[in-house]
């Protein structure tokens, strides 16, 4: 068995490109099974990771399928979903395969290869790929094991580390940058697009810095209206923006939208009618929010993930003391898993011999059962079993001793020790 695993991730692509590739929740069971007819050759394990700042696939090829073999159709693949070009796609993409694949996996879900040190939020994302897995029917026992064990290095490491202590997040980061260019928010009214685990995150940012007020516009109107009611704002919908948008002063902006959901026309002309007081945008999506040639605008400040970047990796440095703390935990159940792996490979060998052993017991007690239907001695058919079964057993052992070359006669004489004599010991001493 082995596993593989390909990263288009905020460390190699830049924004627009991973925006290409991002999957909605509801997108993900079609993709995984469009990816899995696409690798074709029995049907490999399949799962589909897609954030903010990653889109990445995780493979887990049937048994005698070389996981090289799926390197280059699953990039293909990813490259039509997002409509580029293989080249393009290769230059930005990083492949793992076996342990250095679960070491990837594993530091993701602690946290360690995101954008925002030991960020919490990449577990809940991690979990919801698994489960949409396996309600595709694209999960299978390599990659359950690959998780679980991501989740069991990534629950150690937050409960062992300090790794998410002094946390700078992406709505902390943009908290900060408002208060740059505002200095006091009391007077500043706040307009949140989308109404997502994001956006819920940054509400309680600003909240906190008691603004003037707050609006949530969302394309649903029960979830808009739910996170408002939380934090005591307005609900809008978002076919209001146009007219409503020149009345914020700082927007932030986190949706599943394919298309941006703020345009320069719409920008252009609520800046006219705010008579150049300045506007904070910050777009938190993937793909984009809002258009990038808002950003030439005069008096607007618009900031990406990819631009919040400095601010949260400078939060960082104070918790690199951790790291090498959890880098050893990750370490450890790369090694873990790395034995689970050379243990699946003896599966098929494991099921034979037991198969085999199976047959060997039937037919003992077929013949013993008929033995004594036939009133034989109790005490005869049981010693004639015994001896049946151990004379099976031994068979195959004994004649390799006695037919063993002078090249091997070590080798095979040090496995039956090891294997019969060794577990004698043990029995008797018991």
């Amino acid at each position: 068995m082995s596993v593989l695993s390909l990263s288009l991730s905020h460390h190699h692509a830049p924004l627009d490109l991973r925006g290409r590739f991002a999957f909605a929740p509801e997108q993900l069971p079609v993709a995984l099974r469009s990816l899995r007819e696409r690798l074709g050759r029995a049907q490999p394990e399949v799962t589909l990771l897609s954030t903010c700042n990653r889109t990445e696939l995780y493979v887990a090829p049937a048994e005698g399928v070389a996981s090289e073999e799926l390197v280059c159709p699953a990039l293909d693949w990813l490259a039509e979903q997002g409509g580029a070009s293989g080249s393009t796609l290769r230059q930005h993409t990083r492949v793992a395969q076996q342990v250095d694949a679960a070491r990837h996996a594993f530091r993701v879900a602690a946290g360690l290869d995101s954008m925002v040190l030991g960020e919490p939020q990449i577990l809940g994302q991690i979990k919801l790929a698994v489960r949409e897995a396996g309600q595709a029917g694209t999960m299978g026992s390599t990659l359950h094991q690959l998780f679980q064990r991501a989740f069991s290095v990534a629950k150690e490491v937050r409960t062992a580390t300090d790794i998410g202590a002094h946390s700078v997040s992406m709505s902390a980061a943009a908290v900060r940058l408002a208060q740059q260019l505002f200095g006091d928010l009391s007077e500043v009214r706040v307009l949140f697009v989308g109404a997502g685990e994001m956006i819920e995150l940054a509400a309680a940012h600003f909240a906190g810095r008691k603004p003037k007020s707050m609006t949530v516009a969302n394309r649903t109107p029960q979830r808009g209206e739910a996170l408002a009611r939380r934090f005591g704002c307005e609900a809008v919908g978002l076919a209001d923006l146009p007219q409503r948008l020149h009345q914020f002063d700082v927007v932030v902006s986190c949706t599943a939208s394919t298309l941006p959901i703020i345009g320069l026309g719409a920008m252009e002309s609520a800046l006219r009618q705010r008579r150049r007081r300045p506007m904070f945008l910050v777009d938190l999506a993937v793909p984009r929010d809002i258009e990038p040639e808002v950003a030439r605008l005069q008096d607007v400040y618009l900031y990406t993930v990819d631009d919040l970047s400095m601010l949260v990796q400078a939060g960082g440095e104070k918790r690199q003391a951790a790291v090498a703390q959890a880098e050893a935990i990750v370490d450890a159940g790369v090694r873990s898993f790395a034995h689970w792996l050379e243990q699946r490979h003896n599966v098929p060998l494991i099921r034979e011999v037991n198969a085999r052993a199976d047959a060997w017991r039937d037919a003992a007690l077929s013949r013993a059962r008929r033995r004594l239907a036939r009133g034989e001695d109790l005490d005869a058919v049981l010693e004639s079993l015994a001896r049946g079964l151990t004379a099976k057993v031994l068979h195959g052992t004994l004649s390799e001793l006695r037919h063993a070359d002078e090249a091997h006669r070590d080798e095979v004489n040090q496995a039956v020790s090891r294997l019969f004599l060794r577990a004698g010991t043990r029995s008797a001493a018991a």
